[in-house]
């Protein structure tokens, strides 16, 4: 662009030189003709008169020369003039291109630099301070993905529509790419609620459907909040800013603002490094798997673990799940960090007794992965952990954005003899058209209710419901959260039948699954268990 903005510079300037000598010549050829014509005219007027010879033919001659020089300057003049207009029109559109988003109309990230440097300076000079409100759609990509890039476009459209209508006419309006966008406004440093109404609106109106090329579609938005007397000076650190509390309202649900402050941004930081850790820990085995023991309620007896993930850092210690699975599942680190999880947990398992099972929770991520079953599939057999010692457990929620590719995968694994359990039971909106569609071994009780089912009646009302459900189905439940005794007691009297949790012990680490397992003899190869003790593979397991 810019190399072609120096090439019309250059044209323009050859332009007006040629403009001018035209204009020079043609002067002169004026000139020329006023003082030939003046004589030509005496002698044709003498001449009609009869009061002098006829006109000197040369100079005739050199009068209709002179008047083809004036008419042939005139239209070059005429023309190079058109050419320069062309030349200054297109350079202006070409700085129309270079500072505006095509699709919106708004200025595009380097114009509003430009354009917002100008506001703070203006604004600080009037007492006043410019708010930065970053917005990103929330869905946009689904959107894309289910109704073609035109659709998103026109949606693109509509909403640059509407954050037009819906904030101040002196606001800078700004695409950035993609889904987002950026407005500054002034306002009074003493009343932030003026900005605050704005960005209200705008989550408020984008949470509504949208008609876009015929198709009704829903998204949100998140915004991050900013402003310039905050310490944030330059449009580029409220830009940064900006973000960083988008960031925030993004993890903290979607579809409303957050006002930036000083402990996103730690928090951010703190991320960042972790994430840059857990890249460096999944290859080197840092991410290892815990167990969680799973009860038989009617006999007590130890039936097998669930698969936890623990972060083994050899600085910080043990990390837990809950700060660096949603990074993995953000990242697109977590379909190798399960998988090197599943291969460690079964490479432990391989020599426990026969009667034990594992139990692994896969990321919704993963079931959009086609070639999921046979990665799995694989990992099993280069373990040499048997296929029907394993239990998949797969949350409602990861079936909402294929059913079909989930079915697919669910009836790869039930081929191979894997079972499958529908995780988190009751915290979806279509449990049971889910329990019909896949084929399920198993259902897991969402621990919030399981933890107050002694406490509130509306819990216990809704576990007993479940428990009856699986019953009918000939579906075992399982119950998670399992804290206390009495828990324990009131699930076994429901009918439940399986438990885990801490009422039974913590997660243990391979080194601690194995002394549990070896005290119990539980370990083939190991010393044979006293005659007082019931081998696990004659004991009733519920499901």
């Amino acid at each position: 662009m810019g190399s072609d903005r120096s090439a019309m510079r250059t044209s323009d300037a050859e332009g007006h030189d040629a403009r001018r000598l035209t204009g020079v010549i043609s002067i002169a050829a004026i000139l020329l003709f006023v003082g030939i014509g003046s004589t030509v005219m005496t002698q044709l007027l003498g001449q009609f008169l009869g009061t002098s010879e006829a006109a000197d033919e040369t100079l005739v001659i050199a009068l209709i020369l002179n008047t083809a020089l004036i008419l042939i300057g005139w239209r070059r003049h005429a023309t190079l003039a058109g050419q320069i207009r062309s030349h200054a029109e297109a350079e202006a559109r070409a700085r129309v291109l270079a500072a505006r988003d095509p699709l919106t109309g708004f200025h595009n990230r380097r114009s509003l630099a430009d354009e917002g440097a100008a506001m703070i300076i203006d604004a600080e000079r009037r007492g006043k301070a410019v708010a930065l409100l970053m917005l990103d759609l929330d869905h946009f990509k689904s959107v894309n993905d289910m109704h073609g890039h035109a659709t998103g476009d026109a949606l693109l459209h509509v909403v640059a529509q509407e954050v037009m209508a819906i904030t101040p006419t002196s606001a800078l309006h700004a695409r950035l790419g993609g889904d987002e966008f950026a407005i500054a406004m002034v306002f009074d440093p003493s009343a932030p609620d003026v900005v605050e109404r704005v960005a209200d609106r705008l989550v408020a109106r984008l949470a509504q459907p949208f008609d876009a090329e015929g198709q009704k579609v829903h998204i949100s938005c998140s915004a991050g909040l900013a402003r310039s007397d905050f310490g944030a000076r330059s449009i580029e650190a409220l830009m940064r800013a900006g973000d960083i509390a988008m960031y925030a309202a993004k993890k903290s649900g979607r579809n409303r603002f957050a006002w930036f402050d000083e402990s996103m941004e730690r928090e951010l930081k703190a991320r960042n490094d972790l994430e840059q850790g857990l890249r460096v820990a999944i290859p080197n085995g840092q991410i290892v798997p815990y167990f969680e023991q799973q009860i038989d309620l009617a006999t007590s007896r130890l039936t097998g673990f669930e698969v936890l993930a623990r972060w083994e850092h050899p600085v910080r210690g043990l990390i837990g799940p809950d700060r660096f699975i949603p990074i993995a599942e953000d990242t697109g680190m977590i379909a190798e960090l399960s998988l090197s999880i599943m291969r460690q947990a079964f490479a432990a398992a391989r020599d426990w007794d026969p009667g034990l099972t594992l139990s692994v929770n896969i990321s919704p991520s993963q079931l959009r992965d086609a070639w999921l079953a046979q990665k799995i599939i694989k990992t099993l057999t280069e373990t040499g952990f048997p296929a029907s010692r394993l239990e998949i457990e797969i949350t409602e929620s990861a079936l909402f954005d294929n059913l079909a590719l989930a079915q697919s995968i669910a009836g790869s694994l039930k081929n191979q003899g894997v079972r499958l359990a529908l995780d988190d039971f009751g915290t979806g909106y279509s449990s049971l058209a889910h329990l019909r569609a896949l084929p399920f071994d198993r259902i897991k009780i969402d621990k919030s209710f399981v933890t107050s089912i002694n406490e509130a009646p509306d819990s216990a009302a809704i576990v007993t419901a479940i428990i009856r459900l699986g019953e009918s189905l000939n579906l075992p439940v399982t119950a998670e959260g399992v804290e206390d005794g009495a828990i324990a007691a009131r699930l076994a009297a429901m009918g439940c039948a399986k438990a885990q949790g801490w009422h039974y012990g913590k997660p243990l680490s391979p080194i601690g699954v194995r002394t549990l397992l070896a005290e119990r003899h539980l370990i083939v190869g190991a010393a044979p268990a006293p005659s007082n003790v019931e081998p696990i593979t004659s004991r009733r397991r519920a499901g």
